[in-house]
């Protein structure tokens, strides 16, 4: 495998793409999506993942208050078509995502994937064990991170499985302009702790 370039920062050109929608309609290209105005592009694991998951859900009012200021929401999640709009014809998505049946277009990003360590691991529980907190849930001692991976109802694919013994994928938010430029990015850790809606709407 030929080493993986550079994450695109501001100012950079961001890799287009072209790639079945995750709901089935058609196909979601980068270009077309930003020639209608900017776009945040959302870079997500694989279905396994439940914090992507329940991140989907929880950008609902951050989607409406950009959709309002003009700022486009797009996602993609590694996820074969047949898989993607089996998932989310039951758990809709407030904005599009699209469907990229390997990492091929993670890697055309930059994004570095990772062996999962013992502190990864940990560190994934606690995580977990917050989330359910949230949710008004409660897991038996090193088990949160089990009971989250199925929270809601979530029913694991051969797929999922498959995607999940690999490597941990990195995820990142880039906000791309209506000329294709990269105007912020970030890839440095969890996506919601660093989503800043006030900050990255002043950038348009």
């Amino acid at each position: 495998m030929s080493p993986l370039p550079s994450p695109p920062g501001v100012g950079d050109r961001a890799p287009d793409f072209a790639l079945p929608a995750a709901d089935g309609s058609g196909t979601l290209a980068l270009a077309e999506v930003c020639r209608r105005g900017p776009v945040l592009l959302v870079m997500l694991r694989g279905l396994y993942c439940p914090f992507c998951r329940r991140h989907i859900s929880q950008l609902r009012p951050t989607c409406e208050a950009f959709r309002a200021a003009g700022l486009a929401l797009l996602g993609i999640v590694i996820a074969s078509p047949e898989r993607a709009q089996q998932y989310f014809r039951r758990f809709p998505a407030c904005f599009p995502i699209a469907a990229a049946p390997d990492r091929a277009m993670h890697r055309a990003y930059g994004l570095t994937e990772a062996v999962r360590t013992p502190e990864m691991r940990q560190s994934a529980e606690q995580r977990a064990e917050k989330a359910l907190r949230e949710m008004g849930l409660e897991a038996p001692a090193g088990q949160a991170g089990t009971i989250f991976a199925t929270a809601g109802g979530f029913e694991p694919t051969p797929e999922d499985d498959a995607e999940y013994a690999l490597p941990v994928q990195r995820m990142a938010y880039f906000l791309v302009g209506q000329d294709g430029v990269v105007r912020w990015t970030d890839v440095t850790g969890p996506l919601a702790e660093s989503l800043d809606p006030a900050k990255l709407l002043a950038l348009l």
